[in-house]
């Protein structure tokens, strides 16, 4: 088969390295990729929002199956694009996406049928929204409606900040269009669990769970970023949980997806907290999450290319998914000054070191090649340093030791991701 993966970051790396391993993919592209894809896929320079050309390469290279790994593109219909030339392609169409793309709409669809959530209100108005807020509970959370970038999450701790976060939101639109609407929610406690699942639009098939570090800064300070490091399994998501979550999260959300006439079909992350009350859904993404793809798809053991196809073609329930009995630690190597500004361009050492490690990957989420060959940095996130061990603490400690082995000026990490289980037998 020749594969497509529309893509440029650390999931897409972690993508095209399951692909790689699978004995039906003869030739893989990537669109547009990056210096590490590179080693492994063919790298076209077409970009992830260029629906036009991408359909036009599908079919000048004949390609029989493409993935699509970033949100933007799936909630902007590129499925659909794709579907209308007759050509095979993995993810959700944009009326399923939506899932994704409107936290309005997850969170009416989970009011509608009963999925349990927090709290909340949608405002279309700055002045509405300033109105709830004098008289909320804090904190309280405000989320702006669209994409953006895992970053448009603030959890205000009083009434100034939350005034603060309006205008950041819906006036300043720090956001872009994706503080037109606003959502402002209860504040949850709790332990955050990601699960990633494979849909078929009527089947669901649960992947292992993961756990995310989103802010910049070790002790969980600083500001939301796309995700700074990640382990799997959660040793917090137990089988009462797993069960809980079967029974009221996770077929309820793809029934109601059916019923609402935009059967999904592909990746549902489920974004979980883990309440007193029991497990919340935080929120839905409507694809792998970066970089819980980077923990969970090196310990799967499936063909993937079966698993995709058999989610395109409604079969997923003749499938049966299984994980290695161990466990992945990614921390994320960063450009310091992430997620605000920072500069690129420094060229990254140690590379090679990787080679003929079976236990040990480096994932490219922003990295590109110089004028000269060189590897260099390209992103806030630029590398995905990921290990797996027999346990949770033996994959964290290699993880740890493999930062050490690449350097780039500006290099900057967490040094505590895993931390939570230190203390425990995992």
């Amino acid at each position: 088969m020749n594969i497509l993966v529309v893509g440029s970051g650390g999931r897409e790396h972690a993508i095209v390295s399951s692909v790689a391993k699978s004995k039906r993919a003869d030739k893989i592209y990537c669109a547009p990729g990056n210096a590490g894809i590179a080693a492994l896929a063919e790298c076209v320079d077409i970009g992830a929002m260029e629906f036009d050309k991408l359909v036009a390469f599908a079919k000048e290279k004949n390609i029989d199956f493409t993935i699509i790994g970033m949100d933007d593109p799936l909630v902007g219909g590129i499925v659909d694009a794709f579907e209308a030339e007759g050509l095979k392609v993995f993810g959700p169409r944009k009326n399923a996406a939506i899932l994704e793309g409107s936290k309005a709409f997850s969170k009416d669809l989970m009011k509608k049928y009963n999925i349990p959530t927090a709290g909340y209100e949608t405002f279309d108005n700055p002045a509405d929204a300033l109105s709830y807020l004098e008289n909320a509970k804090y904190p309280i959370v405000l989320k702006a409606d669209g994409l953006a970038l895992g970053k448009g999450v603030l959890i205000c701790e009083t009434k100034e900040d939350a005034k603060a976060g309006v205008k950041e939101i819906m006036e300043d639109k720090k956001f872009g269009s994706a503080g037109n609407r606003m959502v402002v929610e209860e504040f949850m406690t709790g332990r955050e669990v990601s699960v990633l699942s494979f849909v078929d639009g009527k089947t669901i098939r649960i992947m292992s769970s993961a756990q995310d570090h989103k802010r910049a800064k070790d002790g969980d300070q600083g500001l939301n970023t796309g995700g700074m490091g990640n382990f799997s399994p959660s040793p917090f998501y137990t089988k009462d949980v797993e069960k809980f979550c079967e029974e009221n999260i996770y077929q309820r959300t793809v029934d109601a997806m059916a019923s609402e006439g935009r059967p999904f079909t592909g990746v549902i992350f489920f974004g979980l907290m883990l309440t007193e009350e029991g497990p919340k859904v935080l929120e839905y993404n409507a694809r792998f999450g970066d970089p819980e793809a980077q923990v969970v798809l090196p310990r799967m053991k499936n063909d993937i290319l079966d698993v995709m196809e058999a989610c395109v073609d409604g079969k997923l329930s003749d499938v049966e998914l299984e994980f290695e009995d161990n466990a992945a630690v990614c921390v994320v190597l960063a450009s310091d000054g992430y997620p605000v500004s920072y500069e690129k361009g420094f060229e990254i050492k140690g590379l090679e070191k990787f080679d003929g490690k079976d236990d040990y990957f480096c994932f490219h989420a922003g990295t590109k090649f110089d004028s000269k060959g060189a590897i260099v940095t390209n992103g806030g996130r630029v590398l995905g340093i990921t290990a797996k061990g027999a346990t949770l603490k033996e994959a964290r400690k290699k993880a740890y030791e493999a930062c050490e082995w690449v350097d780039f000026d500006n290099k900057y990490m967490r040094h505590d991701i895993g931390k939570a289980f230190e203390n425990m037998n995992v």
